[in-house]
């Protein structure tokens, strides 16, 4: 294997790794942003099978989130309001009116400590750091350790670990948005969809949980059986019109390969985790920087699979899902499988 560190600017590096078989990942210290997995398809092409930007400029200014670390807690927190211990934390509003993806400096915007460690046929990318008490005024000092080990087999299990002084909140996932077509050639709702999930949160029009559950039984959000993505995506269920499309979580179901996506060039993907729920964003709103194609504005040209507990929506339903308690250890675990037909 070749494993390749690069500086980017002053304190931004790149680190890669590229097997004998062509199986290549890249990541960034900077909010642990993966900018590539290369794949082969069928017919042995090999292509960037994640979204990304064309320069290092717009990984900094990043809105999409783009491949990066999530935390302390992921997707939204209703009006930024939450109570700890009796304790009300108001936290800001980045997602008009409500928290969103850790605040306004999140776990996104950190520069992680990098230790690269490799072993036979794979390679362990090693990255800690830690969140102070009241940064974005959550409570507790949070040391931190994600690792994304990379295996030649064409498997990444990806490992969060925190601990706090304090009871806190901490929901941790990646934000990756990946497009099997490769090089972010084609929409996203071309390719299928399974997924192991009987229930999706309801969300209100802010698009935060009601802390209702819908039974996806006979709605666009079905996926149980192998599914067109764009098949219902615009349909006029009022859960979809709310999102623009998906942008929901979906309870998982008991089972270890809970995700399952492939594509008619033959790459496909399977998610496991241990997590109580997935948010599946169908990238509704891109923004306007520069993607790695030279295109910019590109709808529905990339889904996250945002492995997670579920967020905290009115009343702080699921509140208690996100809490972690001083001294206890968090781990989150999720591992992406691919392969090809």
């Amino acid at each position: 294997m070749d494993i390749i560190e690069k500086l980017l600017t002053d304190n931004i590096k790149s680190f890669n790794v590229k097997f004998d078989n062509e199986f290549e990942f890249e990541i960034l210290n900077l909010g642990g942003i993966i900018t590539k997995i290369i794949t082969p398809d069928s017919n042995g092409n090999l292509e960037n099978i994640v979204v990304g930007y064309k320069d290092i400029e717009s990984y900094i200014k990043n809105p999409s989130y783009f491949g990066a670390i999530i935390g302390r807690t992921s997707g939204r927190i209703c009006e930024g309001k939450i109570k700890i211990d009796e304790v009300e934390y108001n936290l800001s509003k980045n997602y008009n009116p409500h928290n969103g993806h850790g605040g306004s400096s999140g776990f996104d915007k950190k520069i992680w400590n990098v230790e690269v460690i490799e072993g036979n046929d794979k390679v362990d990318f090693k990255l800690t750091s830690k969140s102070l008490d009241v940064e974005e005024n959550f409570s507790g000092n949070l040391d931190l350790i994600v690792n994304f080990e990379v295996k030649k087999d064409f498997e990444i299990i990806q490992t969060y670990f925190a601990k706090s002084d304090k009871n806190t909140l901490v929901n941790m996932t990646n934000h990756t948005y990946f497009n099997l077509s490769g090089n972010i050639k084609e929409e996203i709702t071309n390719e299928n969809l399974r997924l192991k999930s009987d229930y999706i949160l309801e969300i209100d029009e802010t698009c935060v949980p009601t802390g209702e559950k819908l039974d996806v039984n006979n709605t666009p959000f079905d996926f149980r059986n192998l599914k067109n993505i764009g098949k219902d995506i615009d349909s006029l269920h009022p859960q979809i019109e709310i999102g623009c499309g998906y942008d929901h979580p979906f309870l998982l179901s008991e089972d270890k390969n809970q995700v399952y996506i492939e594509d008619k060039n033959g790459r496909n993907l399977t998610i496991s985790t241990n997590q109580e729920a997935v948010v599946i964003y169908s990238m509704n709103f891109p923004d306007d920087l520069v993607l790695y194609n030279g295109k910019t504005k590109q709808r529905r040209f990339g889904i996250c699979f945002e492995t997670q507990s579920p967020p905290i929506g009115r009343n702080m339903c699921f509140l208690e899902n996100s809490m972690l308690k001083k001294d206890e250890k968090y781990l989150q675990e999720t591992t992406y499988k691919f392969s090809r037909k």
